[in-house]
């Protein structure tokens, strides 16, 4: 991998939210609080904070207009919340949200199977949220969900995915996110993707998001990285996982992102130690350990001191 020496990558932290919203034990929002305080304090400038769901639904995520209260603002963070429909939007923008996150997913299975509507009729809904929080003043992303796969539908072809990305284009979201939402996608799929959404939003930046259900994560994050994307999505810990994929190991981790970025010649700002420190916390309130590899075997090179005898 050529890259120019400390070139930035901006890691969105979204364990607050993807991290947590498929977790057997939800985390009141004193906690989610301290978590996303914590992400902020090791370096963390981007942040899903919340998603603007139904909490009968999605209990996990219940109190969101709670949780963006009681963080510090103004602190060079920008936080996020996920919406799916004009209602969380609303709620979204009278919470004083950074950013919005509109979800459309590629195919008509996972739409009716998450948002109760079809593609067509959710890049209608897409376009009006995209318009209401642009005359609020406040930046969007656009992501078209499952652009990898399907867990209703299976394959997912690029004129799928194509279509989802161009109504985004037409409504002039800041940033266009490609979610591999149940952990299928593989390099080959990272770089037809990516040339894509250039052919059809040119100069309009792009964001990746990547399970590792099927261990591709990294590799997948690696050549969205070779193909000169600077924003991907990474959960402290490896949390997260969709209530649709079954067995899903979770996001990439933060750390284990990190530690792949840093050793390919990338800044992240990042403090590893700190996003380590914060999901083996939130892994205590979940009473599971983390899936994430670095916090247990540590960064490269260790520190003088721990250095023992190699046999």
């Amino acid at each position: 991998m050529s890259v120019v020496p400390e070139e930035m990558l901006t890691i969105l932290e979204v364990c607050p939210r993807d991290g947590l919203q498929n977790e057997r034990i939800p985390l009141a929002p004193a906690d989610r609080i301290a978590l996303i305080r914590d992400l902020a304090a090791a370096g963390a400038r981007r942040i899903e904070a919340v998603s603007f769901v139904s909490p009968k639904l999605v209990p996990q995520m219940a109190g969101a207009e709670e949780v963006l209260a009681g963080l510090d603002r103004g602190a060079g963070v920008s936080y996020s919340g996920l919406v799916l429909n004009r209602r969380g939007n609303e709620r979204a923008l009278s919470s004083g949200v950074d950013e919005v996150n509109v979800v459309v997913p590629a195919t008509d299975g996972m739409s009716r199977a998450n948002q109760n509507i079809d593609v067509a009729g959710m890049l209608k809904v897409a376009h009006e949220i995209i318009a209401e929080a642009q005359s609020a003043g406040v930046p969007v992303t656009g992501t078209a969900a499952v652009a990898f796969g399907c867990p209703f539908d299976g394959e997912v072809s690029l004129e799928m995915v194509r279509a989802v990305v161009r109504v985004f284009a037409e409504a002039g979201v800041q940033e266009i996110a490609l979610a591999d939402t149940i952990g299928v996608g593989v390099p080959t799929q990272v770089r037809s993707l990516t040339q894509m959404v250039r052919e059809v939003a040119p100069g309009t930046p792009i964001r990746f998001h990547f399970h590792n259900t099927r261990n591709t994560g990294y590799a997948n994050a690696a050549a969205a990285l070779d193909e000169g994307v600077r924003v991907l999505d990474a959960a402290a810990g490896g949390f997260g996982g969709c209530p649709f994929s079954p067995s899903a190991t979770g996001n990439i981790a933060t750390e284990d992102l990190d530690f792949l970025a840093v050793r390919s010649g990338y800044c992240t700002g990042i403090a590893r130690e700190g996003i380590v420190a914060a999901a083996q916390w939130v892994g205590g309130l979940l009473q599971r350990t983390p899936p994430a590899l670095v916090g247990r075997a540590g960064s490269f090179p260790p520190p003088a001191t721990s250095l023992g005898r190699v046999i």
